[in-house]
Order: C-alpha cells, then structure tokens, then sequence
C-alpha cells in the first residue's frame, strides 16, 4: 500500500512540469490566437486585392496590394473609417495633381512648386483635423505626389498623362479598399461600439463617484481629488478614437456622432463643475461645508446614490435609461432647490451642471447599449475652431521646405530615382507632423520599418518567388512575411516600424503579372526610398515641432485672451457656442507635459467664462448692467483684484435688495456666479493678469 502510494506520488512529481508546460502553452496559444488571425486577415486582402488587380490588367497592381495592407487594421471599426477616408483623400488629391498638371504643363519649377505647396497645405489641414479625417488630408498630399512622381520625367518635368495615371491610381487604391472591407467584414465581427460603451460607463460612473465623496465629511480633500480629475480628463481626452472606429462600424452611430461629441462634451463639464464644488467646499469653514453638503446630499434620491456608491461600469450598462432618468430629474430639482445663500445655490447649480454633464454620457451610452435613440436631442456640432495655428503652419513650412529641397536636388543631379524620393520624402512629412513631439520618433521608427521590409522583400524576391510562378506561389511568398508581420502590428509598442513593414512591403516587392528580378532595379528604387524617408526623418530635426512649453504657453494666452473677448464682446449664442467649443478643443490639445497647475487653469477659466456669459445676461434683468460691466472690463483688462473687489460690492448690493419671487431668486443664482468668480479669480490671479506669454 505504502509503496503503491510512493509509486503515484513520484508519478506526480514526474508529470508535473509537463502539466505545467502544457498550461502555459495554451495561454501562449490564446494570447497569440487574435494577433495570428489578424495576421492572416492581412494577408488575405492583400493577396485579395492583388488577384483583383492582376485579373483585371491592371498597369501596377503595386498600389492595390499596398492599400489593402495599410487599410487592413486590428479593429473593424478603424479599417473601415480608415478605408473610407482613404478613398476620400484619394480622389481629393487625383483631382488636385490633374489640375496643378493642366495649370502648368510644361513649367517645370512652377508645377514642382506648385506641388510642394499643396502637400503644405495638406499638412496643415492634417494637424487641424482630428483622427481619420487628417489621415485623409494627409493622403491627399501624398497621393498628388504619387501620381506625380509616375508622370515626371528623370529631370521632373510633367509627361501630361496626368489624368491618366490618376484615374489608375484611384482604381487600384479603390480595390484594395474593397478587399479588405470584404476580408475584414466577412471575419470580424468588430467591437468599437461595446468598447466605447464601457468606456462612457466606467468614465460616467468614476465622475460621479468621485464627484459625490465631495460632500461626504471622510471624502478625499481639494489636494487628493485634484489628481483624480486631471487623469479622468486624459481618459476623456482618449474617448475621440473610440468614437471614430465606433462611428466607422455602424451607419446609424453616424448619423448620430453630434450626441456622441455632446457626450464627450458633457464628461468635460461634469468635471469642470466637479472642480468648482471641491475648490469651493475647500475655501468654507468646517461647519458651513459640513451643513450645504449635507444639504445636496439630501437632495440626491436613494436610487442614484445607490447606483453612485456602486459604480461598477457593468451595472451603468446594465440600466442606462433609468439612470438617465433618475439623473435628469435630479439635476432639475437641484436647479429648483430652494437655497437661502449664494454658498448654497453655487453647489446646487454646479451638481445639477455634474449631473448634466453625466446625462449626456448616459444618452450616448443608452444609444451604445440598446441602439434606441427615442427622444435623443439632435444636437448640432460647434462652430469651427482652431485650438492654435503655430503648430499647423510651422508643419506646413516644413513640408514644403522638404518636398522643395529634395526635388531642387533630384534636378540638379538628375537622379533617375528622384521622384521616388521625392514621394518618399512627402509621406513621412505629411504623415507624422500632427504627432508633435512624436513625430521624430515616428518618423525615425517608419524609416527602420521600411529598412526591415527591404531586406525581407529581397529574400522573398530572390530567394522565394523565382522557384514559384503561380500566383498560389506568390501568395504563398507574401504570406511567410505577412502573417508573423501582422501579428506584430497588433502589439502596443513599435508600430510606426511596424506599420511600415506591413505597408511598404508590397512596394518593395513589386509584383506584377510578369515578375522582374532585376537586382540593380530593385536596389536602386529601394535606395530611392529610404533616402526619402531619411529626408524625412531629417526635416523634423532641422525644423522641430513647437515645444510643448511653447504650446502650452500659447493655448493658456490664446484662451486668456478668448476669455476677454467674451467679458466685453457681443454676447451672442454662437460666440458663447464657440467659446465653449474652443475651450474644450484646446483642452484636447494641450501636450501631456503640461504640468497639473496648468491645466487645472484652463479648466477654471473655461468655467468662468461660463459664468460670465451668465452674470452678464442677469444684470439688465436686475438691473445692475454698469457694475457687471465695469467688473467683468476689469477682468479683461487683467486687473483681477480690482475684478473681485467691485465683484464683492455687487454681490453686498444684491444682497440688500429686498423681496421674494422670480427676481429674487435670479439675484441668489447671479450671487453664486459671482462667487465661483471670485474664488477663481483668487485662486489663479497671476495668471488671469498676466496671462502666459508666448
């Protein structure tokens, strides 16, 4: 019996490393599962597209395989967006390259510089728009250059097939967009939208946690929230990506992307009112906190504080239209709530602004959730706006300082290869500049890609496909590269080299009906290439990004000086539109070594703007519009101590005036405006007077 048991015992301990091998192989399995599927996803638009293109006789099958590649992505969502926007800058920059040809066809230096000028100013639109909408403005610029480095001679000058190649360009690009739609659409069933569910969920419920520990008397203090907030603005900062792939894997998300935006604007204000309460209860004496907290706290029903206290995002999802509901009635009810002090009324607005802020997130979420858009406010975007034009202009002086450049020296050398470069050249300009102070890594990180996917493109060439003919064999050679390839774009770390391996793979190889395999060819064009990406790489040292100090400065000034505008400026609704409108843009824009003071600043002088336009609107009504005036002029003037002191005057003024009903309760709401100004203009006086100079 003894030695039976010894017998299994030792069996045991033998077999134990071998079940513990064969754990950890089907977690590698698993993990590597989704990257390999993707992998071969990649693959099979590719080869998708170039069959297509082959079948169809197509002049270059080059730029079918190569779209396919770049629009082939991980998720649905973005390959579909990226595709769409990529057909739209295609035919954008094709109509442009027909027109600067017909303009000046047998002008050299004028149609080179022509071009340069259009991929600066396809450069400076890709750093004003956001997502897939700048990598379509930036494909304009690039596809103008492909189309032109095709019809350019060895010294650059125009042949006139122009129209032609474009039309051909676009054809092939618009295949390999199809076939990796039709690839992508057959295989993945996408989750853009269940992901930008849980992010409204659990951003939603995190505010209104942190929010409500506000007014509990063992809740975090002003110092210990103020890192809570500022990393819940990144995360809302992040939701606009999430949002364009969501957008790109349902038509009916489209035509709803206001409320979307309207959500991401709401999170904003939640926390902005969130910052306001905290800095107000800090500035209170203990018991007078301790007693107008208790008061909201009263007033907020049993069922959403259960909802608040329990905030596991999965429960928000569960149930967003009662919530929604329960939040909506409560913020009404705030805004009824019959205060007695300014104190009181500033925190009853300000949780009804929270509360506000979270209903839109829960609308989105609702839409997200249950697909219902019942009563779902059509709400139209903001007006146009530019956080700050420094940073666009200076990359639109770049590129074409650097399409220039290489193209003067393609001429004098008469380098054969030249229009190659001088495409090369663009694509990395073009393509990078909105990343900032990324875009020298980027660019640096694309160029090693590139460097990589010649040499594996050499091996495939020369040491592969001669022995295979076939297109299965060719298949067979891209799908050696491209699966592990594909793989690898899908992890977190590298992706500009891998984005360029995946991508400009196809152009190294060149396949074609009938393949070549001239080594001199092959060498040179890829020369050609990594020389333009060298070029590229090189102008974002020459001509680097705006620091982010800079930047920072400028958004912060560029605001103050917004915030004066509206202080004396007319007071109409499309100017407060675009002041809030330009406030949360610059909000996104500033750089992430902005330090937190910085920030915090932005995000006070936004809500003071708020309460501005508000105090501005009640003193005809009150009939106190010259102290308002002379006030508010202080402020923008930059004279915040004089602001607060004829502030605290009007405040005494209202506070005296007699009476009951509808005036006097706009006297209370206008006595909470004019605290919340008060206590920002104390709290950052340095730099509403001085401003940041940039």
């Amino acid at each position: 019996m003894s030695g039976s048991l010894a017998h299994t015992e030792g069996a045991a301990r033998e077999n134990r490393p071998f079940a513990r091998w064969g754990v950890n192989s089907m977690d590698a399995a698993r993990l590597a599962g989704p990257p390999l599927l993707f992998g071969f996803r990649l693959w099979a638009s590719v080869c998708l597209a170039l069959y297509i293109a082959f079948w169809v006789e197509l002049d270059s099958a080059v730029w079918a395989g190569t779209t396919a590649a770049i629009v082939c992505q991980p998720h649905l969502g973005a390959s579909l967006r990226k595709g769409w926007f990529r057909m739209i800058g295609t035919l954008v920059g094709a109509t442009a390259i027909v027109v600067l040809t017909g303009c000046f066809p047998q002008q050299r230096a004028a149609f080179l510089v022509a071009l340069a000028l259009w991929c600066a100013g396809c450069a400076l639109v890709a750093t004003l728009l956001r997502n897939f909408a700048g990598y379509a403005a930036a494909l304009a610029g690039y596809t103008a250059a492909i189309v032109a480095s095709d019809q350019l001679g060895a010294t650059g000058g125009p042949n006139g097939l122009a129209f032609t190649l474009a039309l051909t360009r676009v054809s092939e690009i618009c295949i390999g967009i199809v076939s990796a739609g039709i690839v992508l659409a057959g295989t993945d069933l996408g989750g853009a939208r269940r992901r930008l569910a849980a992010l409204f969920a659990a951003l939603s419920a995190e505010i209104a946690s942190g929010f409500t520990d506000e007014f509990d008397p063992a809740g975090p203090n002003l110092l210990e929230s103020r890192p809570v907030r500022r990393s819940l603005l990144r995360k809302v900062i992040g939701l606009d990506p999430v949002i364009d792939e969501a957008i790109g894997e349902s038509s009916r998300l489209r035509s709803h992307s206001a409320a979307l935006q309207a959500a991401v604007r709401g999170l904003f204000a939640a926390v902005a009112g969130w910052r306001i309460v905290a800095t107000h209860l800090a500035q209170l004496p203990t018991d007078e906190a301790r007693r107008d907290a208790d008061a909201i706290r009263r007033n907020v029903p049993p069922g959403l504080r259960s909802a608040i206290e329990h905030s596991e995002s999965a429960r928000w999802m569960a149930d967003p239209i009662r919530l929604r509901q329960l939040c909506g009635r409560t913020a009404r009810e705030l805004l009824a709530l019959p205060a007695t002090t300014p104190s009181l009324r500033l925190l009853g607005d300000q949780t009804a602004r929270v509360l506000a802020g979270i209903s839109d997130a829960l609308d989105a979420l609702r839409l997200l959730v249950t697909g219902s858009d019942r009563s779902l406010p059509r709400l139209r975007g903001t007006a146009f706006g530019v956080a700050d034009w420094w940073p666009p202009l200076v990359n639109a002086g770049r590129a074409f300082v650097t399409i220039s450049a290489v193209a003067l020296f393609w001429i004098v050398t008469e380098w054969p290869n030249g229009a190659t470069a001088m495409l090369w050249a663009a694509v990395p300009v073009i393509l990078f500049a909105p990343r900032a102070d990324q875009a020298y890594g980027a660019a640096m990180g694309f160029m090693v890609g590139n460097v990589l996917a010649s040499l594996c493109a050499a091996i495939v060439l020369f040491a592969v496909l001669p022995n295979r003919e076939t297109f299965a064999g060719l298949s067979v050679g891209l799908g050696l590269y491209l699966v592990p390839a594909g793989a690898l774009l899908t992890q977190p770390w590298q992706t500009a080299a891998f984005t360029a391996m995946v991508a400009n793979f196809v152009p190294f190889l060149a396949p074609e009906n009938q393949m070549s395999y001239d080594t001199a060819q092959f060498y040179n064009s890829s020369l050609a290439l990594i020389a333009g990406n060298a070029a590229g790489v090189l102008s974002f040292r020459l001509i680097p990004p705006l620091s982010p100090s800079f930047r920072t400065r400028r958004l912060l000034a560029l605001t103050l000086r917004d915030l004066r505008r509206l202080a004396s400026g007319p007071l109409s609704e499309r100017a407060v539109s675009f002041w809030e409108g330009q406030g949360y843009r610059r909000l996104s824009a500033f750089p992430d070594e902005a330090s937190p003071l910085q920030r915090a600043q932005l995000l006070a002088v936004l809500a003071m703007g708020i309460d501005i336009v508000q105090l501005r609107r009640a003193g005809p009504v009150l009939g106190v519009a010259p102290d308002v005036v002379a006030a508010v002029a202080a402020l923008g003037e930059g004279r915040s101590a004089i602001a607060v002191d004829r502030l605290s005057r009007l405040d005494r003024r209202l506070a005296a005036r007699p009476g009951s009903g509808p005036e006097a309760s706009l006297a209370l709401r206008t006595r909470s405006s004019i605290l919340a100004i008060v206590e920002t203009a104390m709290e950052h006086s340095s730099y509403l007077d001085g401003g940041a100079s940039a």
